[in-house]
């Protein structure tokens, strides 16, 4: 009967040491940071301590020349009475209102379109994606000449259409915004669009010929097998362009320089016009303390609002 349930557990003779496990221990203990320790450093050295200085050089006046001076929550009371920084943050609002639905909108229509056996479609999956590893610059460059209120293809286009007064797009207070939008979402969508067609694969087809059979025809498979077997992949895909919004620098840069006026200055610019370019170094840091508590709060309330959902 023993040898079919298994050996009986030995019994230790008294007075005999169990068999010392410490070096074992702690030679995995040693192994498994070995593999920790270059990314939780890189961590600490490249975000961890500049988080940190930033929030410190918020409560100082520093030019970057002279001594850092204590001042407190100055920047802090300025920073709310400064109509340069209210702009820049509404601003940054509205982009990331645009640029946010507008991206996952378009990635998830081309995982749609390209999630299909197509002849060829592996080409046109790296043709949505090469915007993306394109230089900021090139697209911001190439955006411009199309939106060019004289002699741009967009508006040549409009105007074939009998539009007779087409925007001034980056020339215009109105659509210098928008334009940069559209300009961002064409080179992020192709990025998602990756991230749906893998979350598209993973869904299975079973669920599909199911619904087929129950007489669901595709808007209903869509809303009730592709959305709900998409939830986690979107919820990462809104998570990072929350973030990614709210960081946008370059591509306003090179399009518009923040205007015309103030029209299409965001955050991030703000940021390196106080510090970089006026040398009100505490006064910048104290803009980027808040932009990271808002980028914070938001990704918060998304995790929030998603467990909530799925409770």
């Amino acid at each position: 009967m023993t040898d079919l349930i298994g050996a009986a557990p030995a019994t230790r003779t008294a007075g005999t040491a169990p068999p010392s496990r410490g070096p074992s221990r702690w030679r995995t203990t040693l192994v498994g940071w070995s593999f920790i320790l270059p990314n939780f450093l890189g961590f600490v050295l490249i975000t961890l301590v500049p988080v940190a200085a930033a929030m410190a050089l918020s409560l100082t006046d520093w030019d970057s020349y002279n001594p850092p001076h204590w001042t407190g929550p100055e920047n802090f009371r300025r920073l709310l009475n400064d109509e340069s920084t209210k702009v820049a943050l509404l601003n940054t609002l509205t982009y990331a209102a645009g640029h946010v639905p507008l991206t996952v909108a378009a990635s998830l229509g081309l995982a749609l379109l390209l999630n299909r056996r197509l002849a060829g479609v592996a080409f046109f999956r790296a043709a949505a994606f090469f915007p993306y590893i394109t230089s900021m610059v090139a697209v911001a460059l190439v955006w411009n000449m199309l939106f060019n209120p004289a002699s741009g293809p967009v508006n040549q286009f409009l105007e074939s259409l009998g539009v007779d007064h087409p925007p001034g797009w980056t020339s215009s207070t109105t659509w210098a915004m928008p334009a940069v939008v559209v300009a961002s979402a064409w080179r992020d969508m192709g990025y998602y669009m990756i991230l749906f067609l893998a979350g598209l694969q993973a869904i299975p087809k079973e669920l599909y010929e199911a619904a087929e059979m129950d007489g669901a025809g595709s808007w209903r498979r869509f809303r009730s097998v592709t959305l709900p077997g998409l939830r986690p992949v979107t919820f990462l895909v809104l998570i990072l362009l929350t973030v990614q919004s709210f960081k946008i620098f370059d591509l306003v840069v090179v399009m518009t320089g923040g205007g015309p006026g103030r029209a299409t200055r965001v955050l991030s610019q703000q940021i390196y016009q106080k510090g970089i370019v006026d040398g009100e170094f505490g006064y910048a840091s104290a803009i980027s303390v808040v932009l990271f508590l808002l980028v914070l709060v938001l990704t918060l309330g998304q995790f929030w609002f998603n467990k909530r959902r799925d409770s």
